[in-house]
C-alpha cells in the first residue's frame, strides 16, 4: 500500500481532474492509488487517515499457547513422527487417544519454528537451471530432435532426425530411418559438421534427454568433434522450443501426407524437398521474413535494408497513408535459447 504524505492534496488533485473530464479510475492510477483507496479516504465526506498499518491486532482467543506449541514441536521431532507430515501425525495421535491441534496448526507451528521443510531423508525440490545459450552468428548453437513420420500402415512410423542452426534457423542436417538409435544420430552430426565446415570452431548442440541424445556413441562423437552437448531439463519440452517449432512447420505443410508415407524412400524424398523449400524459399516470421539461408550466409541485412528503402520511398510518395514511421525491418543481433535466465555467449575460437 502506497503511503502519501499529503492525502488531502491527492484527493483534491483527483477531484480537479475528474471535474475537468478525466475518469476517476484513470486519475487514481496516475496518482498511484486504487479507486478503493480513494473511496476509503473520502468516506463520510472527508479525508480519513487510514490506520490499518498502525492498527493493533490482538492474537486470536483460540490461538495455541506457548506450552501447546512446544508440545506440538516435541511430537513432530520425536522418534515415531520425525519422518512424517502433519497429515499423518494428527490421525496417528488420534488413534492413540490424543489430540493436540489440527493439521493446519501443526504446519503453522512448524513454519514459525523454521521446520517447515522436507523431513527425514526426503530432499527438497531442486531448481534445475535452464540450458541457456546465445548465438551471435551462424554455427554457434545447434538444436536437434527426433520426431515420427507416419508409415504406410497404422502403427508403423519412421524416425525423422532434424538438426537446425539457432541463429539462422537453417536446417543443417536431416535423416529418416526405420529405427531410433544413437548411431544414426552420431552419423547425422558428423555429416552436418562436415557440410557446414565448422571444424575447430566452438559449437553447442542442444537436445532433449532422449536415449539417442545421451547414448555413448553420440557423446563420444561429440567429444571427438569438439562439440559441447547441452540438454533440456527432464520432462520440459519447452527447453527445446526451436526444434519443436520446426517440426510443426514441417507437419503443417499443405503437401504433408497425413495418411502416411508409402515407403522409407518416399519419406526421405519428401523431407529433401521440404528442407530445400524451408532453407531457400520459406520467409521465416522470426527472421523478419527472410529465408534461413539468407540469414545463414549473411545476406539478410542487405535484404532488409533494401526493404526499408522501399518503405521509405512509399511513405515519401504518399505520406498521408502513414500515421507513423515505417516498418522496422531490423534483425536481432543475437538469438537466445531459453532467455529467462542469464545468457552466456559462445566463446570465440582462439
Amino acid at each position: 500500500m502506497i503511503d502519501h504524505p499529503d492525502r488531502e492534496a491527492v484527493v483534491e488533485s483527483i477531484a480537479e481532474a475528474v471535474a475537468a473530464g478525466a475518469r476517476r479510475r484513470r486519475a487514481c492510477e496516475v496518482a498511484g492509488i486504487s479507486i478503493r483507496t480513494l473511496q476509503r479516504w473520502t468516506r463520510q465526506g472527508g479525508v480519513k487517515a487510514d490506520g490499518r498499518p498502525q492498527a493493533e491486532r490482538p492474537p486470536p482467543a483460540n490461538k495455541l499457547t506457548e506450552a501447546e506449541q512446544k508440545q506440538v514441536l516435541a511430537v513432530c521431532n520425536s522418534e515415531p513422527y520425525r519422518d512424517l507430515p502433519p497429515g499423518q501425525i494428527v490421525p496417528m495421535l488420534a488413534d492413540e487417544g490424543r489430540y493436540l491441534a489440527s493439521e493446519s496448526s501443526f504446519y503453522r507451528v512448524m513454519h514459525e519454528a523454521g521446520q517447515q521443510c522436507h523431513r527425514g531423508r526426503s530432499q527438497s525440490p531442486q531448481a534445475r537451471p535452464l540450458s541457456t545459450h546465445r548465438a551471435e552468428g551462424p554455427n554457434q548453437v545447434w538444436c536437434w530432435d527426433i520426431s515420427w513420420l507416419p508409415g504406410p500402415v497404422r502403427g508403423m512410423h519412421y524416425y525423422l532426425y532434424l538438426m537446425m542452426d539457432l541463429y539462422s534457423r537453417k536446417i543443417t542436417g536431416f535423416e529418416v530411418h526405420e529405427t531410433e538409435s544413437a548411431e544414426h544420430a552420431s552419423r547425422l552430426v558428423c555429416k552436418a559438421h562436415l557440410a557446414e565446415q565448422v571444424a575447430n570452431a566452438p559449437l553447442v548442440l542442444h537436445s532433449d534427454n532422449g536415449s539417442p541424445m545421451k547414448g555413448s556413441t553420440m557423446l563420444a562423437t561429440l567429444q571427438h568433434l569438439g562439440v559441447a552437448p547441452s540438454f533440456s531439463r527432464p520432462r520440459v519440452s519447452n527447453d527445446n522450443a526451436y526444434a519443436e517449432a520446426l517440426f510443426r512447420t514441417c507437419k503443417y505443410r499443405p503437401q504433408y501426407p497425413y495418411d502416411g508415407f508409402e515407403s522409407l524412400t518416399a519419406a526421405r524424398e519428401w523431407m529433401l524437398n521440404f528442407v530445400r523449400w524451408y532453407n531457400h524459399e520459406h520467409r521465416h516470421s522470426g527472421l523478419k521474413f527472410v529465408t534461413p539461408q539468407q540469414r545463414h550466409n549473411g545476406e539478410a541485412d542487405a535484404v532488409v535494408a533494401a526493404r526499408s528503402k522501399v518503405y521509405a520511398a512509399a511513405k515519401q510518395r504518399r505520406p498521408d497513408r502513414w500515421s507513423g514511421g515505417t516498418r522496422d525491418w531490423t534483425l536481432p543481433a543475437s538469438v537466445t535459447l531459453n532467455p529467462e535466465k542469464d545468457t552466456r555467449t559462445v566463446p570465440e575460437a582462439a
